[in-house]
């Protein structure tokens, strides 16, 4: 049957990510640092408020681009904590997850043979959605020594007279490193220079920890040409609720709902309800989960360092990115032998781009004993590998 396959999709390779989920799956005793999602349930006033809606009746479809007062709560979230000011009328829908938002903002922008710029390393659902939307990606290799931070210069050099947009994860996802507002002035130069649009993902944005968190739309002129991307899978602890949005030019969002009406309706009811709930008063409980996270953070990027895996601070999201080059294995290598012997799932980075060679991804969003147990696994493997022979007698003692 792979003939009656679009070439498109028959090309696109599995998720590099679901591959180790469903390998740890089939195993007993797995500690996952892996999954991408907080540990933590839902906040109960969320899910209570999508109690109340069901009780009341609210089973039925929204408008397309969702509820218009979680539009207008939306808005004003975003003004409070970014300093952004979208109509909600016109410029902001609600989409299934994020990704979703993605999908649909590079459906109505890109034609045939377009290309999008990605900074990797990447999510990994940015390049095949680029390809399923018909454009062209165009990678830009960021380095550990820039802390994979993309430089004006890199994307400049990857300009040509096909590219239509650049797409920016801020904070990253894997590496968790995240641009400061002076360092995206610096890049909205470029941008502005060549008149291209940008996808920002700013899934992550409430999730930062040591520096205050600048929006790229709130750049001087990057508003007009920036569809915002976010929802409330990551700080609202909301995976499950499948639910995200997209804020922008009228123009844009317009041909995104359009995208919507024909494909999807709109977002779950009772997720919209439990989502204007986490709007109106759910920076309590984000601000309870982010002091978590950074306590994590810091025990596994010490116990990573103290281990011999040298690993930056990362300013924003829940992963760590320690390279492995130390231990002479590639990252796959890493991920399943380290799955294997010791029951600890990672992602390699190679997955996120060819920049995350030698590195790993490690989600920190598990609990305080989980890492601790995860990091005596890690250290206990990597010794094998760097110190051999020190672990060999160690074993014997």
């Amino acid at each position: 049957m792979n003939q009656y396959l679009s070439t498109q999709v028959a090309d696109l390779k599995p998720s590099g990510i679901r591959r180790f989920f469903d390998l740890a799956a089939q195993m007993d005793d797995v500690i996952s640092l892996g999954v991408g999602e907080p540990d933590f349930v839902t906040p109960w006033s969320f899910i209570e408020q999508s109690f109340h809606a069901l009780e009341q009746g609210y089973t039925s479809y929204t408008e397309n681009a969702g509820m218009l007062e979680l539009r207008e709560e939306i808005s004003a979230y975003l003004h409070r904590s970014f300093d952004l000011s979208y109509d909600a009328s016109d410029q902001v829908i609600v989409s299934v997850g994020a990704s979703q938002a993605i999908d649909l903002a590079l459906r109505a922008i890109v034609n045939p043979g377009d290309e999008v710029i990605v900074v990797e390393p990447s999510f990994v659902a940015y390049v095949p959605a680029i390809t399923l939307a018909g454009g062209t990606p165009v990678t830009i290799q960021t380095k550990a020594e820039d802390d994979f931070k993309v430089q004006p210069e890199q994307i400049e050099a990857a300009i040509t007279p096909k590219t239509k947009a650049i797409m920016l994860c801020n904070p990253n996802n894997p590496t968790g490193t995240f641009l400061e507002k002076i360092e995206l002035e610096k890049l909205a130069k470029v941008i502005e220079k060549h008149d291209l649009l940008v996808l920002s993902d700013e899934i992550y944005a409430e999730l930062t920890y040591d520096e205050p968190y600048t929006s790229f739309p709130a750049i001087r002129d990057m508003k007009e040409r920036t569809i915002l991307i976010s929802g409330f899978s990551k700080a609202f602890a909301m995976t499950g609720w499948r639910l995200g949005y997209a804020a922008g030019p009228a123009e844009i969002i317009a041909a995104m709902v359009k995208i919507h009406q024909y494909t999807m309706m709109c977002a779950p009811t009772m997720a919209q309800h439990a989502a204007l709930e986490a709007m109106k008063n759910g920076q309590e409980s984000v601000q309870h989960m982010l002091e978590s996270y950074k306590q994590r953070r810091n025990l596994i990027v010490s116990s990573l360092n103290d281990i011999g895996l040298d690993c930056p601070n990362p300013g924003g999201a829940f992963y760590a990115f320690p390279s492995i080059k130390a231990t002479g294995l590639s990252s796959a290598e890493f991920a399943e032998q380290l799955l294997q012997e010791e029951h600890v799932a990672v992602v390699p980075g190679e997955v996120f781009g060819a920049s995350g060679e030698g590195y790993i991804r490690c989600s920190y969003a598990t609990s305080i004993k989980q890492l601790d147990e995860a990091m005596t696994r890690i250290k206990r493997f990597t010794e094998k590998r760097i110190n051999p022979v020190t672990a060999s007698s160690e074993s014997t003692s």
